[in-house]
This record gives C-alpha cells, sequence and structure tokens, in this order.
C-alpha cells in the first residue's frame, strides 16, 4: 500500500539496442514474466507500461521497446525525446551489438534529454560459453560514459527486476515532491471593485 506522501511519477522509457539483443525480451520478462525462445523482431516500436511502487514513489514506466533493424533506425528519436531514462542493450555473443550499443550512447549524449538516466545493459547472461564481449568491456565502458552497468538474462530473469527497480529508484530520487494542494493568489486590486452582473 502506498504511504500518503508518496510521488506519483510517470516516466517514459525507451530501450535501444541492435537487432537480437533481447529487447523486447527484456520488457516482456519484466512487465508479463513470460520469455520465448523465438521473438519475432519488432517492426517501429512496441509500447508497454507497468507500475512500480516503491517506498519513497509509485512509478509508472511508459516502454518504448524500438526496433533494432537498421531501416528504423531514423524513427529512434521520435521515441526518445522526453525520455526519463533509457537502456542501451546488447548481446554479450555479438562484438557488433556492443559497437552498435556505443553508437546509441553517443547519438543519446548528443541528442537525448541532458537529464536522462542511461542504463547499459549486457544482455543473454546465460550465453557465457558463447561470450564475446567480456564483462569489464562494459563496465569500462559504462563507467567512462557515467551510465548504470547490468547484465541481464532476459531467459532465466537474472537481473531483470533488478534493472527496472534500479531506474525507477533513480527517478523516484530525481524527481523532487510537490506539495499537496493549491495555493491561491488574491488578486490585489487597486481603484474600483467590479461585480458581475451590477447595473
Amino acid at each position: 500500500m502506498a504511504r500518503s506522501g508518496n510521488k506519483n511519477i510517470q516516466a517514459k522509457l525507451v530501450l535501444l539496442g541492435d537487432v537480437g539483443t533481447g529487447k523486447t525480451s527484456l520488457v516482456l520478462r519484466f512487465v508479463k514474466g513470460q520469455f520465448f525462445d523465438y521473438q519475432e523482431s519488432t517492426i517501429g516500436a512496441a509500447f508497454f507500461t507497468q507500475v512500480l511502487s516503491l517506498n519513497e514513489a509509485t512509478i509508472k514506466f511508459d516502454i518504448w521497446d524500438t526496433a533494432g533493424q537498421e531501416r528504423y533506425q531514423s524513427l529512434a528519436p521520435m521515441y526518445y525525446r522526453g525520455a526519463a531514462a533509457a537502456v542501451v542493450v546488447y548481446d554479450i555473443t555479438s562484438m557488433d551489438s556492443f559497437i552498435r550499443a556505443k553508437k546509441w550512447v553517443e547519438e543519446l549524449q548528443r541528442q537525448g534529454n541532458p537529464n536522462l538516466f542511461m542504463v547499459l545493459v549486457a544482455n543473454k547472461a546465460d550465453l557465457e560459453t558463447k561470450r564475446k564481449v567480456e564483462n569489464e568491456d562494459g563496465e569500462q565502458y559504462a563507467k567512462e560514459n557515467g551510465l548504470y552497468f547490468l547484465e541481464t538474462s532476459a531467459k532465466t530473469a537474472q537481473n531483470v527486476n533488478e534493472l527496472f527497480y534500479e531506474i525507477a529508484k533513480r527517478l523516484a530520487k530525481s524527481v523532487p515532491s510537490r506539495p499537496t494542494g493549491m495555493k491561491l493568489h488574491t488578486p490585489q486590486h487597486s481603484g474600483r471593485r467590479t461585480f458581475c452582473c451590477s447595473g
């Protein structure tokens, strides 16, 4: 149950990354608790909502899961514009996806919201034997660029809830508490008072 002084925050969250990195699988695992071994590629973008209740706030996420294919890249600014948080995802078994993730980070740093909370996610941690991108490489890049870093697996659910709870906690801290109620200002009139309907 939410406390009476609880903040209600609506936050736009965008997922970016190369095709096949598991963006949709991460969102489906978080929102619906589901995982499918074969997930069709997203066309354009998919939209999800999810509410998280913390002690200090209730966060309603508006989640935009963008398509990873090159042909949809020009649409991305439409989805990350005004976002409070961005999750840039790469696949630990693909160096190309890590290189592409870096390009997304650079684009967000240039054109995104200046107060954007960015997370670099190394997905598919369950495929350790096929790893091409070392944990230290992702961690180092994130540290150099002021990003939060996490390794996840949508398949096993490793760190998936932790990812979204961390974003929620950061957003709750960054949004100031608003005083409840209204403040009414009485205009100061100088001179004659006027009344409605006076003859």
